[in-house]
């Protein structure tokens, strides 16, 4: 049995920021990063639009308490705001930290870290490298992982979260290479794993958020947050799903109909192309519905609408979104320079996730918390962005948060002692569930599954849903997790076998599409990216509270927990 004082399951940017600090706090502390793919191609590095902070730089009449009013305000006045003050004040620091730890932002003509603005920001805040936000910040963390001499278990998979009566004690990890298990126990464990977009059929997620760690912290008896807020980003590439950047419209592109019309107008006449994302990508699907999309031809009637940068220029396009002009060019052949770009949402990202309060402790319900148990990032739930988040806020709260938890983490196990754990009954019921996989010789494929499952996702709790679809979508689920134990693997060895590590991650979407609509079907109302058209307005009387979902074999239990509402009353939201 390995140990270590800390374990964080994750390496991008909430998990190597907490990593960094606890280093900085303590740097007697043994830490390790355990992460299935290398830290340097985690999720994180795909971000691209920039981060958010009150620096000035663009807009001296800019506040803190504004970013955190608009943060409320696009949250549908779900977010906690104790957890978005922190958030707010705190972003000018993390980036001045970051800067000088040699992240290269883009620049004013007087040097300064230039501004931009973006969805539902009422200032231009908005801190970039280009359109490679992501890409600039990992890298420079992930370096100082090797300067602070944290260890690093790359493209080893975490199979199972040990917790014994409500204290997270240790890890079953598998590495990749050569199918070696370990148990590995710790002080205190943080899970960074990042979203889960890969329920859905088509989305800007990359094929490893697949929201292992989600499914973990369920399997141990911990409850999920808000799991029926997911984000449908309105510029997925069609047909693709990849992302192009809310930056795009940000500097200036317009999104277009089949008629040409720049339809926002209709839909959020003062925001326009940058309304936040929930009601601009309900106003993509309204105006595809209502035969508006457009064809490749360019006749009307189609599946995409237009996102239209040429009266932008050359140069602009090539300064400021090099990358989703080269995606654009790479994957459907488009050159944005001269022709738009057809798009329409893709799933994107995760607002809800594992339940923690501001120092990133795990709850195990509104009122109690586990022990040696810590998250943060995408996979979490602090709440900083309620029903709807805002763009250019999520590396912010990895930054923000990974840098809180990590000093929280650090006090934590200043006198605690490593757990006592009995290693062998984890190892057995590892090396069990891999040979029942293993010793399968007919069934069913992965793929095939997997697809049946992210197409019940989203063609039954997509961007507008209603109680008869989604209990039509549940009922589906049940069906195809019934399937399960029939898929079988083609590659039997213990070198390099992802077809494995697809089967393990594959349970993990089923838990958590599941939980997913279990959440979405008990909240009966209209919120941010919860769009019900049996429940088309927001209930505040009713459903002004975060949504608590309990999995188990039997089904899924859901509970309540009340918002935090200390500086801003909830009122209509207008755009």
């Amino acid at each position: 049995m390995r140990e270590h004082d800390i374990i964080i399951i994750g390496g991008g940017l909430a998990g190597s920021r907490a990593a960094v600090e606890i280093k900085r706090t303590n740097p007697n502390l043994d830490v390790a990063i355990v992460a299935k793919t290398h830290p340097i191609r985690s999720h994180s590095v795909a971000a691209q639009g920039g981060i958010a902070a009150v620096l000035k730089n663009v807009d001296p009449e800019d506040s803190w308490e504004s970013h955190a009013f608009d943060t409320v305000k696009g949250s549908d006045y779900l977010a906690d705001q104790d957890a978005v003050e922190i958030l707010t004040k705190e972003a000018p620091n993390v980036i001045i930290d970051l800067e000088h730890m040699g992240v290269l932002f883009s620049r004013l003509e007087d040097g300064r870290i230039a501004q931009r603005a973006f969805g539902g920001h009422a200032h231009k805040r908005t801190c970039y490298a280009a359109d490679k936000t992501g890409h600039a910040i990992l890298h420079e963390l992930v370096n100082n992982l090797r300067r602070y001499g944290v260890e690093i278990y790359d493209e080893w998979y975490v199979m199972q979260l040990i917790q014994e009566e409500g204290s997270a004690k240790g890890i079953v990890m598998y590495r990749i290479e050569d199918g070696a298990i370990e148990i590995v126990r710790a002080k205190a464990i943080m899970l960074a794993t990042g979203g889960y977009g890969r329920v859905f059929n088509t989305t800007s997620n990359d094929y490893a958020s697949t929201g292992d760690g989600l499914a973990m912290a369920a399997a141990a008896g911990i409850p999920l947050e808000d799991m029926e807020f997911v984000q449908f980003h309105p510029t997925g590439l069609y047909p693709v799903g990849v992302l192009i950047s809310e930056a795009v419209r940000g500097e200036g592109a317009y999104l277009r109909n089949a008629n040409g019309d720049r339809f926002m107008e209709n839909y959020a006449p003062n925001q326009m192309e940058l309304a936040p994302r929930d009601i601009t990508s309900r106003a993509i699907n309204l105006e595809i519905r209502a035969g508006r999309g457009v064809n490749s031809d360019g006749s009307a009637g189609g599946p995409f609408v237009h996102l239209d940068l040429r009266h932008m220029g050359k140069e602009k396009i090539m300064s400021r979104v090099p990358f989703c002009w080269e995606e654009a060019h790479r994957l459907v052949g488009v050159d944005a320079v001269h022709e738009p770009m057809p798009v329409r949402p893709t799933a994107h990202y995760s607002m809800g996730g594992i339940p923690v309060n501001t120092d990133g402790r795990v709850r195990l319900s509104a009122d109690s918390l586990t022990e040696g148990l810590f998250a943060a990032g995408e996979c979490a739930c602090v709440s900083v962005h309620g029903g709807n988040r805002l763009g250019s806020n999520s590396l912010l709260e990895c930054v923000v948060y990974g840098r809180r938890v990590g000093a929280a983490i650090a006090r934590y196990v200043e006198n605690r002692k490593l757990p006592q754990l009995d290693a062998a009954p984890y190892f057995n019921a590892a090396t069990q569930r891999v040979k029942d996989l293993f010793d399968r010789t007919s069934g069913i494929r992965i793929a095939q599954l997997r697809q049946e499952f992210q197409d019940c996702m989203t063609e039954y709790c997509g961007v507008f849903r209603t109680e008869a679809t989604m209990q039509e979508g549940l009922a589906k689920i049940q069906q195809l997790k019934a399937k399960y134990d029939r898929i079988y693997l083609d590659d039997k060895g213990d070198c390099w076998n992802t077809e494995l590590i697809e089967a393990i991650e594959l349970q993990s979407l089923m838990v958590v599409g599941e939980m997913i609509l279990a959440s979405a079907i008990n909240r009966k109302e209209s919120r941010g990216a919860h769009s019900r058209e049996d429940y088309p307005q927001r209930d505040d009387a009713n459903f002004l509270k975060h949504t608590l979902a309990y999995y188990s074999a039997a089904g899924i239990d859901v509970n309540w927990m009340p918002v935090v509402i200390d500086r801003f009353e909830p009122k209509e939201r207008k755009y």
